[in-house]
């Protein structure tokens, strides 16, 4: 959801509330529907603080799930960029195997895996270039101390790289469970009817109006929020993207050149296999 559609669901939820509650103050008694205006107010403070305690407990814990899809995105970057030096001390032709399904691996995440999160259809797919490389470095048969020691680095180099991939997806199809939304929605409607006993149809319309329109604005937007977080990846402001991914295809293609390497990709830019 990008700033366009939330500041319209945010005018759209507004207008429709103040113009309930101005129509309810047409008919709303002086001094509103509470005869007890004090008590009426403890009790809308306890919804109130109710529901921002809980929103706010869920937004900390949101805002969490998503600083760990960030990390995790930019962890794999790196340890791929990592286990591309790693493979050069591998043996015969596997270190130029391996360098190329690294490519490969980088621009699947950068590509399609990255728009699959994006629509949430990810699922428990794999990346197809991590079991090239699983069949690739189980063929190898490491000789020299040097090969030994570039073997036992790579296989801790997948390790890590394969825990940053399950921090970066795990957010991928949503972190807040339906039911917490249904109370989060339920809770919502509750504050809104209860706000519309407090219509008074001695105070101005602007008044009623401000009272009515400022709680839905808050309400809104901290929804708008949850939903932001529930799902981190995609295109719009703030929204995760494969930044550092494709900063490490960069940063290998370079140090390829460099060192002198000539590794052709099994794959076309999108990862797919040629």
């Amino acid at each position: 959801m990008n700033i366009v559609w939330a500041a319209l669901i945010t005018a759209l939820a507004t207008a429709v509330t103040v113009t309930a509650m101005l129509l309810v103050r047409r008919r709303a008694p002086e001094g509103s529907y509470f005869t007890d205006g004090d008590r009426a107010s403890g009790v809308f403070g306890v919804l109130a603080t109710g529901f921002s305690v809980l929103l706010g407990f869920i937004i900390f814990l949101s805002f969490t799930s998503y600083d760990q899809s960030r990390a995790g995105a930019e962890a794999e970057a790196t340890i791929v960029a990592q286990q591309v030096e790693t493979a050069q001390f591998m043996p015969g032709k596997t270190a130029s195997e391996l360098t190329g399904e690294l490519v490969c691996y980088a621009r699947t995440v950068a590509g399609p895996e990255w728009d699959a999160q994006d629509t949430g259809s990810l699922g428990n797919s794999i990346n197809p270039w991590g079991v090239a490389m699983f069949q690739t470095i189980r063929a190898v048969n490491p000789v020299t101390p040097t090969e030994q020691s570039a073997y036992d680095r790579w296989m801790d180099q997948t390790t890590q790289r394969e825990q940053a991939r399950i921090d970066r997806v795990h957010g991928a199809e949503g972190i807040i469970p339906t039911p917490l939304w249904l109370v989060l929605s339920v809770i919502s409607v509750v504050i809104f009817v209860y706000l519309l006993f407090f219509a008074d149809r001695a105070e101005g319309a602007v008044t009623q109006g401000v009272l009515m329109g400022s709680v839905t604005v808050v309400i809104t937007l901290l929804l708008l929020l949850l939903v932001f977080f529930d799902h981190p990846h995609g295109a719009g402001v703030g929204r995760l993207q494969p930044t550092a991914m494709v900063r490490t295809i960069g940063l290998i293609d370079t140090q390829l050149k460099v060192v002198g390497l000539d590794v052709t990709p099994p794959c076309d830019e999108h990862g797919n296999r040629r």
